[in-house]
């Protein structure tokens, strides 16, 4: 039900999930076509319905030598409730896990999702802060 896919396959998803409304061109993130940017899909038969995109990215909070950034995490609206975001989650954690044993993973979590995170012992640090023409994020954290 998960593989990695391009970085193109999860436009679509994000374009409907977190950019509504936005212009095509904001669904491209900074990493995406990095050579160690992992893209995840979540598949329903043949149709993408989550994604989530793993880019090695430093942020400075952290003094860890090895980060990485969740971006772009995303399930269309008819697939929520399936426990989807989890298995992307999840799925992504193993993966980096496995091929870093000491790695950080953070992220900039909207407001709406902090609780869902936290079940996975992610953890704020900072002050919120707004993404224009999106909404409030903070940034969340665990050491794998």
């Amino acid at each position: 039900m998960i593989r990695k896919i391009s970085a193109e396959e999860t436009y679509p998803v994000r374009q409907q999930v977190l950019r509504p409304g936005r212009p095509a061109r904001e669904v491209f993130f900074e990493g995406d076509l990095e050579p160690e940017t992992i893209h995840l899909g979540y598949f329903d038969a043949d149709e993408i319905v989550g994604v989530a995109t793993y880019v090695g990215r430093k942020n400075s909070f952290f003094e860890d030598s090895l980060q990485y950034q969740l971006r772009g995490m995303a399930v269309l609206p008819d697939f929520r409730g399936k426990n989807i975001g989890e298995a992307l989650l999840l799925y992504g954690e193993k993966l980096l896990k496995n091929n870093h044993p000491e790695v950080l993973l953070w992220f900039n979590a909207r407001e709406v999702a902090i609780d869902f995170y936290k079940k996975y012992a992610y953890r704020t640090i900072g002050d919120p802060f707004m993404i224009p023409n999106v909404c409030m994020h903070i940034v969340m954290y665990k050491k794998l």
